[in-house]
C-alpha cells in the first residue's frame, strides 16, 4: 500500500513535472508566436516607415529641385534683366558718345573754318600792313622829293613847305579813308542783307501755313422762292423787324434761292446770317419770334467770338490777356483784308515775329504778343474814326499793355517812328504774311491796273528809259539814262519815285523801288 502510494505520488509528481514542462513549452510556444507576430508587425511598421521616409525624401528632393530650379530661374531672370539694363545703358552711352562725337566734329569743323578765316584775315592784314608800309615809304620818298623840289623852285622856307606838304598828304589820306569806308559799308550792307534773308527764310520755313485767304460770305440760302414772301411779311413788317433787331440790311431780289445780308459790322452780319438761317429752319417768322431768335443768336455769337479769341491766344501761347482783348481777337475772325482773314493773319505774324526775334537773340514772347495784337484795331475801325494802328493802340493802352507792344501796334505801318527792336520785326512779319502768294486776293483788272500805274509813275520822271513792275507789284525796277542821271542824283530820283507812289497809290504792304544806272563802254580789237 505504501509502495502503491509512493508510486502514485511519483506518478503525480511526474505528471506534475510533465504538466509544468508542457505548460512551459506551451508558454514558450505562445511567447514565440507573440514574438514572431510582434517582429512581423515591427518589420511591417519599419518597412512602412521606410517607405514613407523614402516618399518624404523623394518629395523633399523634388521640392528642393523645384526650389533650386526656381531660384536658378530667378537668378537667370535677374541676370538677364541686369544684362539688358547694362546693354541699354551701354547703348545710351554709345548714343551719347555718338552725339558728342558729332558735336565735337561740328565744333572741330567750325573751329577749322574759323581758323581758316583767321588765317585769311591775318594774311589780309599782313598784306595791308605791308602795303601800308610800302605806301609810307613811297610817301616818305615823295615827301622828300617834293620838299627838295619846293626848296629849289620856290623861295618858301622849310616850315611853309612842310605845311603845304602836310595839307596835300592829309587830302590824299582823306580820299583813301573815304574809299576804305565806302568799301566797308558796302561789305556790311551785303552781310546784313544775307543775314536778314537767312532769318526771314528760316522764319517762313518754320511757320508755313497752308492758306490765310478767306472770302466774306453774307448770302443765305432759302429752300424756295416762296420763302422770300414770308421773310418780307405782310406790308414788310417781318423784314423791318429783322433789320431793326440786327442792324443790317436784308436784300431780297430776283436772284433765285438766296437772299443777301448786308452790313458794315462783321459781327452784326454774322448774327443776322445765323438768325435768318434759324428762322428759315424753324418756319415761324413773325416780329416776336424774330426778336427771340436774334437775342439767342447774339448770345451764341458772342460766346463763339470769345471762344475763338481764347483759342487763338492758346494757339500762339500768349498769356495774361484781358477778356475784352480776347473778345476783340475773336471778332477779327469775321474781318477780312483783301480777302485775308485778319485773325489768321495776326496768328501768322505772331509766329513769324517770334522766330525772327529768337534768331536775333531777342525775347520771342514779346515779339509774339506784339504780332498777335498788331491789327486788333481792325475789329473796331468801322465804328471808331481813325486808322487801325491808332485805334488799336488806344484800346490796348486802357489795359496797361507795355510801351513796347503799344509802339509795335502803332508803328507797324510807319505812322510813328519805332523806338524798340520789336517794331521792325512786327512790320516785317506783317509784310511777309500779307505779300506771300495766295494770302490776299484782288481782281485781275485791279491787279493789272496797279502794275500799269506803277510803271506809269516811274516812267514819268526825266531820264527814265524803262520801268518794270515785278514780284506781283511788290517791286519796281527803273532803268535810267546814265548821261542824264548821275550817281549823285540817282538816290534822290529813287526816293522821289517812292514818294510819288506813296502819294498816288493805295496798296498793301510796301513796294521796293530799285533804280539801275549803267555805263557801257564798247570797243573792238581788230
Amino acid at each position: 500500500m505504501v509502495i502503491l502510494a509512493e508510486i502514485q505520488l511519483e506518478i503525480l509528481f511526474l505528471g506534475l513535472v510533465l504538466g509544468i514542462a508542457a505548460g512551459g513549452v506551451a508558454v514558450f510556444a505562445v511567447q514565440r508566436m507573440l514574438a514572431n507576430s510582434r517582429s512581423k508587425a515591427l518589420t511591417e511598421e519599419l518597412e512602412n516607415r521606410i517607405e514613407t521616409a523614402k516618399k518624404q525624401a523623394e518629395t523633399i528632393l523634388k521640392e528642393a529641385h523645384l526650389d533650386a530650379a526656381s531660384e536658378v530661374m530667378k537668378k537667370r531672370e535677374g541676370l538677364a534683366n541686369e544684362m539688358n539694363a547694362r546693354e541699354n545703358e551701354l547703348r545710351k552711352q554709345e548714343l551719347d558718345m555718338s552725339r558728342r562725337e558729332n558735336v565735337m566734329e561740328r565744333k572741330q569743323e567750325k573751329l577749322q573754318q574759323q581758323e581758316k578765316q583767321l588765317n585769311n584775315t591775318e594774311k589780309e592784314l599782313n598784306r595791308q600792313l605791308n602795303s601800308a608800309q610800302n605806301r609810307n615809304k613811297e610817301l616818305s620818298a615823295l615827301l622828300t622829293q617834293q620838299k627838295n623840289q619846293l626848296l629849289k623852285i620856290t623861295s618858301l622856307d622849310i616850315e611853309q613847305a612842310k605845311e603845304m606838304l602836310l595839307m596835300r598828304l592829309e587830302d590824299e589820306c582823306d580820299r583813301e579813308m573815304s574809299q576804305v569806308i565806302q568799301r566797308k559799308v558796302v561789305q556790311a550792307e551785303e552781310t546784313a542783307e544775307e543775314k536778314s534773308k537767312e532769318i526771314i527764310n528760316l522764319a517762313i520755313q518754320r511757320y508755313a501755313a497752308e492758306q490765310t485767304c478767306d472770302v466774306s460770305v453774307s448770302m443765305v440760302d432759302i429752300p424756295s422762292d416762296d420763302m422770300k414772301g414770308r421773310i418780307i411779311g405782310r406790308e414788310g413788317r417781318n423784314i423791318r423787324a429783322f433789320e431793326k433787331a440786327t442792324g443790317v440790311d436784308v436784300i431780297v431780289d430776283d436772284t433765285p434761292g438766296v437772299i443777301v445780308v448786308s452790313g458794315f459790322n462783321p459781327i452784326r452780319r454774322e448774327v443776322a446770317r445765323l438768325s435768318m438761317e434759324r428762322l428759315i429752319q424753324d418756319g415761324r417768322i413773325h416780329p416776336t419770334r424774330i426778336e427771340e431768335v436774334v437775342n439767342l443768336t447774339k448770345k451764341d455769337v458772342h460766346a463763339r467770338v470769345t471762344q475763338i479769341g481764347k483759342e487763338a491766344a492758346e494757339e500762339v501761347d500768349v498769356r495774361g490777356l484781358n477778356n475784352k482783348i480776347i473778345g476783340m481777337l475773336g471778332a477779327l475772325h469775321y474781318r477780312t483784308s483783301y480777302g485775308q482773314n485778319v485773325l489768321r493773319h495776326s496768328v501768322e505774324v505772331a509766329f513769324l515775329a517770334q522766330v525772327m526775334a529768337d534768331e536775333l537773340g531777342l525775347d520771342g514772347s514779346i515779339a509774339k504778343r506784339a504780332g498777335l495784337l498788331h491789327d486788333i484795331g481792325k475789329a473796331m475801325d468801322r465804328e471808331i474814326e481813325g486808322g487801325h494802328p491808332a485805334i488799336g493802340t488806344n484800346f490796348l493802352r486802357r489795359f496797361k499793355e507795355s510801351p513796347v507792344i503799344l509802339n509795335a501796334v502803332q508803328a507797324h505801318h510807319g505812322d510813328i517812328p519805332a523806338d524798340n527792336a520789336y517794331t521792325p520785326l512786327v512790320a516785317a512779319a506783317d509784310a511777309i504774311s500779307a505779300s506771300r502768294p495766295g494770302a490776299r486776293r484782288e481782281t485781275l483788272e485791279r491787279y493789272i491796273k496797279r502794275l500799269e500805274k506803277l510803271e506809269e509813275i516811274a516812267s514819268s520822271f526825266e531820264g527814265v528809259e524803262n520801268s518794270y513792275a515785278i514780284q506781283a507789284g511788290r517791286e519796281i525796277r527803273v532803268i535810267v539814262d546814265a548821261e542824264k542821271i548821275k550817281d549823285e542824283s540817282a538816290m534822290k530820283t529813287a526816293r522821289d519815285i517812292a514818294k510819288k507812289i506813296e502819294e498816288e497809290m493805295t496798296y498793301p504792304g510796301e513796294i521796293k523801288v530799285t533804280l539801275l544806272r549803267e555805263v557801257r563802254c564798247v570797243e573792238y580789237a581788230r
